[in-house]
């Protein structure tokens, strides 16, 4: 019986090294196809997004599978209630990239929330935008509310979204097309983007803001409130003008998807959602990996989350852009050809923009005043004159 044990032990030892060997060779060669392609990744990476069941959060699982089965890496996924959340997990250093939409822009900028002395302008960097056949972000109304026009929103419910100043903004830039603002609405404050859906369903609001094809609307139009999406027509240029001197990254655009949107699409207003971003220190090996892999494996996830098409790369508005880029993604956007001249030069007044704003806030800061409110106001004032003095856009009013 030992002899035997011994033969058979032998046998499976020799045949173990054999399969090791050959899982090892294959490991090796895998690795070695992608340090030939320049694509290298940490075991795990990580990006923030909006919370569960949103466009954006569907989107990163459906890249996150593609890592998975083709690279061997696994990508967490980290919703964020908020704009700060989403970034401050950025900055920490907790997440290599984040997936979000305005809030890059806000903090880029030094405004709103990023207004405090623990913020201040960020070198944010961009990475790939998604502009999909949705939007980014519209008016939703709850049918039974007879909002047919941006006007009829006057004396509504409207979903105002806490410590998210971004979408707030952004719905103040959708109420200026028809001359209106915070004041002529009811604002009802919600704790998350998720949430503000679910007020209109439970009939506490009338009007939120969200993407066109986010998931929670799917649930209101199938409720007995109903979904309908008021237009924002592209031929009355006063009102256009309004919406773009608040939000001046902003795009008139017709969106194709989304509940109860008509064959031809309806007129309405987009920008990138998600804006995938890092820092000016995100690795630029990474950066480049992930925009490889994602333009690379594009028809493998482009059905799997809804808008996920947006990440095209005939879609990237590289000279549109109010960002600079990562030299990470710009690397292989040159290496595929599609950087061009008018992207660099637009990348180039973006860089000197975020000079203009990070040299404001050191000037500012010994001087500046200690109590929150009076300290933020004073850098709005700085940073406002900076801007100006460059001759740079300022933004719009409210910001």
């Amino acid at each position: 019986m030992p002899q035997l044990i011994t033969t058979l032990l032998s046998s499976f030892i020799r045949h173990s090294k054999h399969s090791l060997f050959a899982a090892l060779s294959s490991f090796l060669l895998a690795n070695a196809v992608c340090a030939a392609d320049g694509i290298e990744f940490p075991k795990t990476i990580a990006w923030s997004a909006y919370g569960t069941g949103t466009g954006g959060y569907s989107q990163a699982v459906a890249i996150g599978n593609i890592l998975q089965r083709q690279y061997q890496t696994n990508l967490r996924v980290i919703p964020g209630r908020n704009d700060v959340s989403r970034l401050a997990t950025l900055r920490a250093n907790r997440v290599h990239f984040s997936a979000g939409g305005s809030e890059a822009v806000y903090a880029q900028e030094g405004v709103l929330n990023f207004a405090s002395k623990i913020w201040g302008p960020q070198p944010i960097r961009a990475l790939m935008s998604n502009y999909s056949d949705s939007c980014s972000y519209t008016l939703v109304t709850a049918t039974d509310a007879n909002i047919n026009s941006v006007a009829d929103i006057k004396g509504k419910r409207v979903t105002f979204i806490q410590g998210s100043p971004s979408l707030n903004n952004a719905m103040a830039a959708l109420l200026s097309y028809a001359n209106l603002g915070w004041d002529d609405v009811t604002a009802v404050e919600v704790g998350g983007y998720n949430a503000s859906a679910e007020a209109v369903l439970n009939n506490r609001a009338d009007v939120v803001g969200g993407a066109c094809n986010s998931p929670p609307f799917l649930r209101l139009e199938a409720s007995p409130r109903g979904l309908t999406f008021p237009e924002l027509p592209h031929a009355d240029a006063e009102a256009v003008a309004r919406v773009r001197a608040r939000l001046p990254w902003y795009v008139p655009h017709i969106a194709l998807e989304g509940p109860t949107i008509p064959p031809e699409g309806i007129e309405v207003f987009s920008s990138a959602y998600p804006l995938l971003v890092g820092l000016e220190t995100s690795d630029e090996t990474l950066a480049y990996s992930i925009v490889k892999v994602m333009h690379r494996h594009f028809d493998e996830y482009k059905n799997n989350a809804p808008g996920a098409t947006g990440w095209r790369m005939d879609r990237q508005k590289f000279d549109q852009a109010f960002i600079p880029f990562h030299p990470g993604a710009i690397r292989y956007y040159r290496e595929i050809g599609v950087w061009t001249d008018a992207a660099e030069a637009q990348h180039q007044k973006n860089l000197q923009r975020q000079s203009v704003l990070q040299q404001a806030w050191g000037l500012f800061l010994p001087t500046a005043p200690e109590g929150y409110t009076e300290f933020e106001q004073a850098w709005l004032v700085a940073r406002e004159q900076a801007l100006a003095e460059a001759g740079l856009i300022t933004l719009g009013e409210g910001l």
